[in-house]
């Protein structure tokens, strides 16, 4: 723990949380069982409330001991501004940038994928009326409405499968609005990589705006436009405007990007676009290897629901979910970390298999019950990274289907098809002329 939460994150927690003044529950206390529930196991809050409190104790025994109830605990952190959590998910992520310095860069990017997905919430009188939908109705009879959700938006280092920033909001909020919210966490030479359904007009002009590489992929719903013809049969890559009609309308200049076309083999070929229109510097092996590991943000949120059981949050009241929510994400990130510890440091190793979180977790779990069972001593403690170096890396091969028997009321996936390609008219060439205050050739 002190590894990546080093006396620096505790300064800032300490500052950002002034609020509980001289309370039992301090920052750090208040903090590192926050944590420490995530981890622990137990079927109810205050069955890990009581581990996570013995373990502190057990950790910090000349420390002033906090509070016994966890109700008193709840208080205190209801107490808390989200911000200050934020805040210390901020340091956390310099530290993490500072110990992994070495394989943080990919092919001279910081690769960061971004997905989202919704949490269920208890279905409690204050959580239904703020955050539950309201009921649909189907043939005439009203439908039962969903439960409560709150929605979280995700930024993962794909080369070692960290989790970087999240954002959270209701269960109809909009991911691309969550995104533009974090591009402030966005570090230097980032390449944002995302799927189809990020796609649209004023995100990608606040990503060209910001000067953020991006690479995503593309569907049959964005409109891209070329002033010359084009022959798709052999098409690998090439550079297209896109140009939603609303836009035109509204004489808004198109967005020049870089379409790539990885040919895949049994499957429909991905069609990828980017804003990195200089081919040395992201080649199409490149392009095609990042977006395969796209398919790590959704390994987060499965460490996340079913490792960790975040599928249906506990608390029972926004201010608590909110912080519950907060407090898991940045414990799923410090476990990650603790797994990305073993990887090697060379640069080369970047497609090796990632540490297995499950394994991460209890290895975590045993040194939490030989700790607060019988204090060991510094040299005993030593053994924990022994332990952790002989984890089991995650070698599993992907299935082509990655369902493997079909579930009830969830729809089969179908990949996006391939983008619509328009050859430009002479009035929309003469506006894209006049907007871009350029010549178009072809």
């Amino acid at each position: 723990m002190g590894y990546f939460l080093t006396p620096q994150v505790w300064k800032q927690a300490h500052q950002s949380m002034r609020c509980l003044g001289r309370a039992r529950w301090r920052a750090q206390p208040l903090l590192f069982v926050l944590l420490m529930m995530t981890w622990c196991a137990g079927d109810s809050l205050p069955e890990r409330f009581e581990t996570a409190r013995a373990f502190y104790v057990a950790c910090f025994q000349k420390r002033r001991r906090p509070g016994t109830t966890i109700g008193g605990w709840q208080k205190a952190l209801a107490r808390v501004p989200t911000r200050s959590l934020r805040a210390v998910a901020a340091v956390v992520r310099a530290r993490l940038q500072q110990v992994f310095a070495s394989r943080w860069l990919v092919d001279g990017f910081i690769p960061l994928g971004c997905d989202g997905s919704r949490l269920q919430c208890p279905r409690s009188q204050e959580l239904e009326e703020r955050l539950g939908s309201k009921p649909k109705r189907k043939k005439g009879k009203d439908r039962n409405p969903a439960p409560p959700q709150i929605w979280v938006t995700a930024l993962v280092h794909l080369s070692l499968g960290i989790l970087w920033s999240w954002r959270l909001g209701k269960g109809s909020a909009s991911e691309r609005h969550h995104l533009v919210e974090l591009l402030a966490t966005l570090p230097r030479r980032a390449l944002l990589i995302a799927d189809a359904g990020y796609i649209g007009y004023q995100l990608l002009k606040n990503l060209v705006k910001n000067e953020v590489s991006f690479l995503m992929r593309l569907s049959s719903q964005a409109p891209l436009y070329t002033a010359r013809r084009v022959a798709l049969y052999r098409f690998r890559e090439g550079v297209f405007y896109y140009w939603p009609q609303d836009e035109q309308k509204n004489e808004q200049p198109p967005i020049p990007v870089r379409v790539l076309r990885i040919r895949a083999p049994r499957r429909k070929d991905v069609w990828l676009m980017t804003n990195v229109f200089d081919a040395a510097q992201l080649p199409l092996t490149s392009a095609s290897r990042f977006y395969r590991w796209r398919w790590r943000n959704e390994g987060l949120f499965r460490t996340y629901k079913r490792t960790l059981g975040k599928v249906k949050l506990m608390s029972r009241t926004v201010a608590m979910v909110h912080r519950e929510a907060e407090g898991s994400l940045l414990a799923v990130q410090v476990l990650l970390a603790h797994g990305a510890l073993t990887l090697p440091a060379a640069t080369n190793v970047a497609d090796a298999a990632l540490p297995s979180a499950r394994n991460t977790l209890l290895e975590i779990r045993a040194e939490i019950r030989n700790v607060t069972g019988m204090y060991l001593g510094p040299r005993q403690a030593r053994t924990y990274r022994q332990r952790l170096e002989r984890i089991r890396l995650d070698r599993r091969k992907n299935r082509r289907n990655k369902v493997r028997r079909p579930w009830p009321s969830r729809k089969d996936h179908k990949p996006p098809k391939p983008p619509r390609i328009l050859r430009m008219g002479t009035i929309l060439k003469d506006l894209a002329e006049k907007t871009l205050g350029i010549k178009l050739t072809g």
